[in-house]
């Protein structure tokens, strides 16, 4: 039997994003092991289903002695469970996974899912990761990344080989959870929700200085956020911070959930205002459905939401222009909102069904294990 690693730098992203790519693989016969750092709510929820091993990764910082201690807990992984093929998920697993895992003659997949805060504000670290992945993309056998403009960046800038990539619809999105349910009861109100983890690059300040804005002239509005504060990132909002700006009306902070469709329900609206995305799931899943969506006009969003058809988009970092689009929405009426959802929703079918993007890992994995010995 042959052996299939999904590694990544939370639990979190495992349970949520990749559980059913997981689930597909161990009914094709693969022997499937998570790898990620220990979790003490989605740990145990995938070990009901999965073998889980816990492997530290240092999402924030750049400590060589850190990361050096990484790559080394890896290799003795994997000398440990011989695994055939590495699918690697975010930046450090995408780096020190593939070297590890060439240490012992594994295979390795890797997904850029988005290029993250180093490349959003370009510095000397920026200049690192570029090296690093350079150095990597000769180790490794597959590139997946989730939107043209990432893939052409790496290039453009020969941190990749054109003959080794390949662009799929993100992760997809499960129409079999994620579908339209019936309206709620008629009413004046209009609810907008942000699904993201509480970062500034998520857009969040923007989203809030919005909403408060709109505010002053439909006091009939309602703006949530629903997702987790205090993760490891360099832009992470503290639990403490949000709650406090939440303080104002018409903001409501809702925290984690891991049924984020029965919020979804009830929005009116799902609106993402960040800085750069991969593909992002939190628009796919609403879109699917039926839900109007506003985004920034950047790389990653501008493929989910066509503009003045499935939503909106707004300029990067522009509240203003924001609180504008939002009120676009708070002007149309029910019907039309409907109908905006329901052509993401068709998008959603023709575009972004998850089984499809699953089917692409299923064949690169076949590629390796069969045909490129």
């Amino acid at each position: 039997m042959k052996t299939i690693a999904i590694v990544i730098n939370t639990a979190w992203n495992i349970y949520n994003f990749r559980l059913n790519l997981a689930r597909r693989l161990l009914n094709e016969g693969y022997n499937v092991i998570c790898i990620a750092p220990y979790d003490a709510h989605y740990t145990p929820k995938i070990e009901k289903e999965f073998s889980f091993y816990a492997i530290a990764f240092d999402a924030k910082g750049m400590n060589p002695l850190k990361d050096i201690k990484t790559v080394w807990d890896l290799y003795r992984l994997y000398r440990k469970i011989k695994p055939d093929v590495v699918l690697n998920y975010t930046i450090k697993p995408n780096l020190y996974s593939t070297w590890a895992a060439r240490l012992v003659g594994a295979k390795t997949i890797n997904t850029i899912s988005g290029l993250g805060t180093v490349f959003i504000k370009p510095s000397l670290a920026t200049t690192f990761i570029k090296q690093l992945y350079k150095i990597t993309s000769k180790l490794t056998h597959k590139v997946f990344f989730q939107n043209k403009d990432d893939c052409e960046l790496f290039c453009r800038q020969k941190l990749v080989s054109p003959h080794q990539v390949e662009v799929i619809s993100g992760s997809g999105v499960d129409l079999k959870r994620f579908y339209p349910r019936p309206s709620r009861i008629e009413d004046n109100k209009v609810v907008f929700l942000l699904v993201a983890r509480m970062l500034k690059d998520k857009g969040v300040y923007e989203f809030i200085e919005a909403s408060q804005n709109l505010y002053t002239h439909y006091p009939h509005i309602e703006c949530w956020l629903l997702g987790a504060c205090d993760v490891q990132n360099q832009t992470a909002l503290s639990q403490e911070e949000i709650q406090r700006l939440c303080q104002k009306q018409p903001l409501k902070y809702l925290g984690e959930s891991d049924c984020v469709e029965e919020v979804l329900e009830k929005a009116d609206c799902v609106v993402l205002p960040s800085y750069r995305e991969g593909t992002p799931r939190s628009l796919l899943e609403a879109a699917a459905m039926a839900k109007p969506l506003i985004a920034t006009d950047t790389v990653g969003c501008k493929d989910v939401v066509e503009n003045g058809i499935t939503g909106f988009l707004c300029r990067i970092q522009d509240s203003e222009d924001l609180m504008q689009k939002m009120e676009q929405i708070v002007l149309m009426t029910r019907d039309q909102r409907e109908e905006m959802g329901n052509r993401g929703l068709l998008k959603m079918r023709e575009a972004y069904d998850e089984n499809n993007v699953i089917e692409s890992y299923l064949k690169a994995i076949k590629e390796l294990l069969f045909y490129n010995k």
